[in-house]
């Protein structure tokens, strides 16, 4: 995907993301970003893949409710790359040379910052358009109306107009939570969302602000220790037992650092390195 310019993880985590969930993610992005209306959707093979170094991130042979049918072609991109147009060139000749059916291609900006990419090339004898987006511009909440989680997640991308960031993530958290089943599939969604909140810079060591309000009271809520014979014991051994367990989930999410973990679970950072500790004393004795 046209992720490029980041460090190898950040750009690794990203694609992940939008591969595991491109297909289910697709129809929001066709009718809210690109303003396309599909009869019939058909996959196509990444055929163009030999002539190029990377694959088109969506390649579909569309046949929109007017009739037309066409190739779409959509890119992501998380920094503007003053060679985009000739790249969305290349793969339009090449796209023709194969289908023979015109293209509409879109270039789609998912991060922060400025958009500055050449639209359009102008030579001699030849001239070339593609289509330039940016989720920025999209109202996050058209993304929310989907029932399903992994198209609410996208509005994180979106434009918040002038609503709280906070606010608005903790919006979005609350609905992505409420849409997903099972306790596994939760915490994938809260790792994927952490990663899309990176694109917008909305994560923060602030335990009352943005995804962590959620994040922290879903724990809470799949945690309930007041069964518990320690918890019966007394109050006091119930409460560090379920710090410990929050810390274990967390610690599970694989998302934090130790002082991300200390300060939503109100714990110590030795406290971490405890529970640390022990979990890898346990599994050697497994």
């Amino acid at each position: 995907m046209g992720l490029e310019g980041r460090q190898p993880k950040q750009v690794n985590q990203y694609d992940k993301v939008l591969k595991e969930n491109i297909e289910v993610i697709l129809p929001g992005i066709m009718k809210h970003v690109v303003g396309v209306e599909p009869e019939t959707v058909e996959g196509l093979p990444d055929g163009v893949q030999h002539t190029r170094e990377r694959r088109p991130d969506v390649l579909r042979k569309v046949t929109d409710r007017k009739g037309n049918t066409f190739i779409l072609q959509i890119e992501f991109q998380t920094r503007n790359d003053p060679e985009m147009v000739c790249r969305m060139a290349e793969y339009h000749i090449v796209l023709w040379r194969k289908y023979k059916l015109p293209a509409k291609q879109y270039v789609i900006y998912i991060s922060e910052g400025k958009l500055d990419m050449p639209e359009e090339l102008s030579l001699e004898n030849f001239y070339f358009r593609y289509h330039l987006l940016s989720l920025l511009s999209v109202d996050y909440r058209l993304f929310l109306e989907s029932p399903r989680p992994e198209e609410k997640m996208m509005a994180l991308l979106g434009d918040f107009g002038s609503q709280d960031s906070a606010e608005v993530t903790n919006e979005i958290a609350r609905q992505v939570i409420g849409a997903t089943e099972g306790s596994l599939n939760r915490q994938r969604y809260l790792q994927q969302m952490r990663i899309l909140a990176k694109l917008r810079k909305l994560v923060s060591l602030n335990s009352s602000n943005m995804l962590w309000g959620e994040i922290t009271r879903y724990i809470l809520e799949e945690t309930d220790i007041t069964t518990d014979p320690l918890y019966q014991k007394g109050e006091e051994l119930g409460k560090a037992e379920k710090s410990r367990e929050v810390v274990k989930k967390l610690l599970a999410l694989k998302m934090f650092e130790d002082k991300e973990i200390a300060n939503l679970a109100g714990v110590p950072e030795a406290f971490i390195l405890e529970v640390k500790t022990n979990l890898k004393r346990r599994k050697k004795s497994r």
